[in-house]
């Protein structure tokens, strides 16, 4: 038994786990609530292979099934998400350290233990990993390095495997590149790395490596076929990389040898580490000349290397290939830097620095790196402390990136979610407009923001008139523009043509067919449009209790139809047993229909029961009490109405009504009745009902 193997693996695997042991409870961010909480095809694992469009997990159908499992053990609770993301990063540390030991083990059988041992670990605890780990939805880059890694081991274990267990291990190096083709597009790499292993440590040319395995090659190479199928299927992310993004490849390639000097420099120096760079390309000046001469360099370099020293140059052209996917000259529009990219990468700097360690420092290399390993350990767990809150994430993005008006959005609307903090949202909103004007979503925040402060909503709907102009095609904006203009007396036709362009936009926007339904039945001669609209949001939203609600108080003033509105008032309370208005007017229709006052009398009692507070239960059940011959048990409801609602002249009046019919409480009821004239100074009735009793207005 392989014992220094096992305890290497252990302690490697131990150590990973420790460093990321409190991000169990890390919440969902930023892109995680597309791709968890707003994505329907992971509740189900049968849908979870038809990932939406418009977030993450698009064209990466293994990814959305890996988060559908998750979602299978606990729902929405973040824990089996974390502990999924770490789980995949120990697997890719332990595969990382069988690759570097076989590799080494007919080179420097004495040192690869150590070798492979101390880059595994230090590639683990690096905290330039944590975005990769911390942050559940860039489980795309780990689970795809994940199956990057077992790719090549399984090519290395079929290579050193006897006839009879070849084919195994190559089914697995195949069957592992083709999920992580599924998984994300930077695999596109690994066919082109394996058969440049073969020719670095195995065949020793590419004619020979071709000759021995071309089955396992050419099965390799076959999986682009599923790539490409999936990269056409999302349109370049719907415009959001590649040649149709609108980002011209030169600024971005310009941009991106910024990046990769920087992502060097966080190899060895990793602060400060960043959430969100933004999207801003750097513009032409004499540093980004000189990082596109140094990586000009480092690929001439690398070309050289792979000629005359093809270890180290196999690991300089890992580095590129890895890289080239989303640091070339193909642009992502959404993310110039990011450094979740150097998931991979990172293990050529890693691997390239402990051998340089171990060539140097001789015995004494283990010990420097496990020094080491224990540094990268601290800032790795220091820097998953900042993942354990939104805020504490966009703030500290904000607080290293000032001029990425997106972290300033982010965090304006983490803020806009914590009582007393609207004001400082709202200075995060404008400082990201101050930096990006055309911001659409910036200004729909603002909006969102304004209309909810006091005395501030024309402002609000000035800032969703300017999202509109920048993206006419913002349904949740039209919405949220009619919803407050709804708020405003005299702009009811406004708020209707912002809702009619809200469903045009999304017709299966139950929401909006429910709010046009609730204005096209306020205004004359359009009720039957606001029935359709109610049904159609019943027909996407099944369970709509407003919507069954709202279409029973439009039926019942339809002749012949007040069987209906009593079954949409039913419905409404089989989906919200508690919904105190629906018995309220199940009661007010049952009491006009004969032979079934008691009925009406028992939902009136539910209503208030549900609605201590609801005054107009409370008169009514006095009333249908009273048609029911127990004036006496109406009299304490018709109290109770007025105690709530002293100023409504109806209640005072419905009580002295049943005083008096009762008799011996005239000077009650007279009490009573002068309310009355008091609340409507012009009611001759009451003044007649007084003169008859004898009790004049005082």
């Amino acid at each position: 038994m392989d014992w220094p193997g096992i305890v290497c693996a252990a302690v490697l695997a131990s150590a990973a786990a420790l460093a990321y042991a409190r991000t169990f409870s890390d919440p969902l961010l930023f892109d995680d609530a597309g791709s968890i909480t707003g994505n329907p095809s992971i509740r189900h694992l049968g849908t979870a292979f038809s990932p939406p469009p418009d977030a993450t997990v698009s064209g990466r159908p293994v990814l959305n099934f890996s988060l559908a499992i998750d979602y299978a053990i606990s729902g929405t609770a973040v824990w089996s998400y974390h502990a999924s993301n770490l789980a995949i990063h120990v697997l890719a540390g332990l595969l990382l350290f069988g690759i570097i030991r076989r590799t080494l083990s007919a080179r420097a059988a004495l040192s690869a233990n150590s070798i492979a041992f101390s880059g595994a670990l230090l590639w683990a605890l690096h905290p330039l990993q944590t975005e990769s780990v911390s942050y559940t939805i860039q489980r795309a880059e780990s689970l795809m390095g994940l199956f990057y890694l077992l790719t090549v081991y399984g090519f290395i274990r079929g290579s050193e495997a006897a006839a009879a267990g070849r084919r195994p291990w190559f089914v697995v190096s195949v069957a592992a590149c083709f999920l992580g083709m599924a998984t994300k597009e930077v695999m596109v790499s690994a066919p082109l790395i394996v058969l440049l292993y073969d020719r670095t440590f195995l065949a020793g040319t590419f004619r020979e490596a071709w000759r021995r395995r071309w089955p396992v090659h050419a099965g390799l190479a076959a999986t682009w076929l599923i790539l490409a199928f999936l990269v056409l299927s999302t349109h370049g992310r719907s415009g959001t990389a590649g040649l149709g993004s609108g980002i011209s490849p030169l600024s971005y390639a310009l941009t991106q040898s910024t990046a990769i000097v920087h992502y060097l420099r966080l190899c060895f120096w990793p602060h400060p580490l960043i959430f969100d760079y933004g999207r801003a390309l750097a513009p032409p000046s004499l540093w980004v000349g000189l990082c596109a001469l140094a990586v000009a360099a480092l690929i001439s370099l690398t070309g050289w290397a792979l000629l005359r020293k093809p270890a180290l140059g196999f690991l300089g052209a890992g580095f590129f290939a890895l890289l080239a996917p989303s640091s070339s000259i193909l642009p992502v529009a959404t993310e110039a830097i990011a450094e979740h990219r150097m998931y991979l990468p990172l293990a050529a700097v890693v691997v390239l620095v402990v051998i340089g360690m171990h060539r140097w420092l001789g015995r004494a290399a283990l010990p420097s790196c496990l020094v080491l390993a224990a540094g990268l350990f601290v800032l790795t767990w220091r820097r998953n402390g900042i993942y354990r809150s939104d805020e504490g994430i966009w703030s500290d993005t904000v607080a290293q990136r000032p001029g990425n008006e997106r972290a300033h959005n982010n965090l304006g609307f983490v803020l806009s979610r914590m009582p007393g903090r609207l004001n400082e949202a709202i200075a995060q909103y404008e400082d990201a407009l101050r930096l990006a004007p055309d911001y659409a979503q910036a200004h729909v925040n603002l909006g969102d923001a304004l209309v909810a402060t006091p005395g501030r909503l024309d402002e609000g709907i000035a800032q969703y008139d300017e999202a509109l102009r920048l993206n006419p095609g913002l349904f949740e904006v039209q919405y949220n523009l009619a919803c407050a203009l709804d708020s405003m007396p005299g702009r009811l036709n406004e708020a209707v043509a912002h809702y009619g362009e809200a469903v045009r936009l999304k017709p299966d926007y139950a929401e909006a067919h429910y709010n046009l339904g609730c204005d096209l039945a306020k205004m004359p001669g359009r009720l039957n449009e606001a029935i359709a609209h109610y049904q159609e949001a019943l027909r996407l939203r099944p369970d709509y209790a407003e919507a069954h609600f709202n279409l029973g108080i439009a039926l019942e003033t339809l002749p012949g139809r007040m069987n209906d509105a009593l079954a949409q008032y039913g419905e409404a309370l089989r989906v919200r047993p508690g919904y105190a208005e629906a018995h309220y007017n199940l009661g007010c229709d049952l009491q006009a229909m004969p032979g079934r006052l008691e009925e009406a009398i028992a939902h009136y009692a539910e209503a208030i029961r549900l609605k201590p507070d609801f005054a107009e239960a409370y008169c009514n059940l006095g009333n249908a009490l009273n048609s029911a011959g127990r004036p006496s048990e109406a009299i304490p409801q018709f109290e109770q109405a007025v105690r709530l609602r002293p100023d409504n002249a109806a209640f005072h009046l419905n009580l002295a009504i049943v005083l008096l019919n009762t008799g011996g409480r005239v000077d009650e009821a007279a009490e009573h009745l002068r309310e009355v004239l008091r609340l409507q100074p012009g009611n001759g009735m009451v003044r007649e009902m007084l003169d008859r009793i004898g009790a004049f207005p005082r």
